[in-house]
């Protein structure tokens, strides 16, 4: 892939970690969709997805069990959870400026692939799993943990946004009742087993945002967050 080594040397820089085997990174960055196009290709990153799933829960297990050892069981799962989201493993990836490597297939890049954030999530969970082939376990824990930083700090920026849904009912429920918030399902995109949701939220009829997600659970909290904001910023 020649036209995207200068962009994939750049990615190396920015992960911190030089591939002794491209194969591993260039399949890192192959979004299913790709394989149509180019039907000489015979794998597209959904693999490599599942392993960095795995390497990342393990990492971050880990690394939270030691760094915080009053915790009790409960408080770590909740604090994994959060720094697994399918919002904040995107967020990561947007920061690697990974989502401008992926190779899509035509169609795919022209009805917005390229800034899905269930692409870019499913890249970065299959770039750590390309790291961890490449290398070994404490290689690829040292890249992940350099690309968290402190988790005291990831952990606070998040505290604000959790159980949005939540929290958009608590703001609206006393004036306007129950009902006042619903959310639809605008758009399905992705083939079966790499679907990704587009769901409006609406504040009495009115639309106030459209959030993304692999489920409808975490679109539903994209998209009341994009609520929060809008009537933070604009009271009722």
């Amino acid at each position: 892939m020649p036209e995207k080594s200068d962009a994939l040397s750049a990615l190396q820089q920015r992960l911190a970690y030089t591939f002794r085997d491209p194969r591993h990174l260039v399949r890192a960055i192959t979004h299913p969709s790709y394989l149509h196009d180019n039907p000489e290709e015979t794998e597209s990153n959904q693999r490599l997805e599942f392993l960095g799933d795995a390497v990342l829960q393990l990492v971050l297990t880990e690394a939270l069990y030691n760094q915080f050892p009053t915790d009790r069981e409960g408080a770590l799962s909740k604090s994994r959870a959060t720094l697994t989201k399918g919002v904040f493993l995107a967020e990561l990836a947007q920061q690697l400026d990974l989502p401008s490597c992926l190779r899509l297939s035509a169609s795919e890049e022209q009805t917005g692939g390229r800034d899905r954030p269930a692409a870019h999530e499913d890249a970065f969970e299959a770039l750590i799993g390309a790291v961890y082939l490449d290398s070994d376990y404490a290689t690829a824990r040292g890249v992940l943990l350099a690309l968290y930083g402190s988790f005291e700090t990831r952990l606070a920026g998040t505290q604000s946004t959790e159980n949005p849904k939540g929290r958009l009912q608590e703001l609206v429920q006393p004036l306007h009742g129950n009902h006042a918030i619903r959310y639809e399902v605008v758009a399905i995109h992705g083939e079966d087993h790499a679907r990704e949701f587009e769901i409006q939220v609406f504040f009495n009829d009115q639309p106030l945002g459209i959030g993304r997600g692999k489920s409808k659970k975490t679109a539903e909290e994209a998209a009341a967050r994009l609520a929060l904001e809008k009537l933070t910023n604009s009271p009722m």
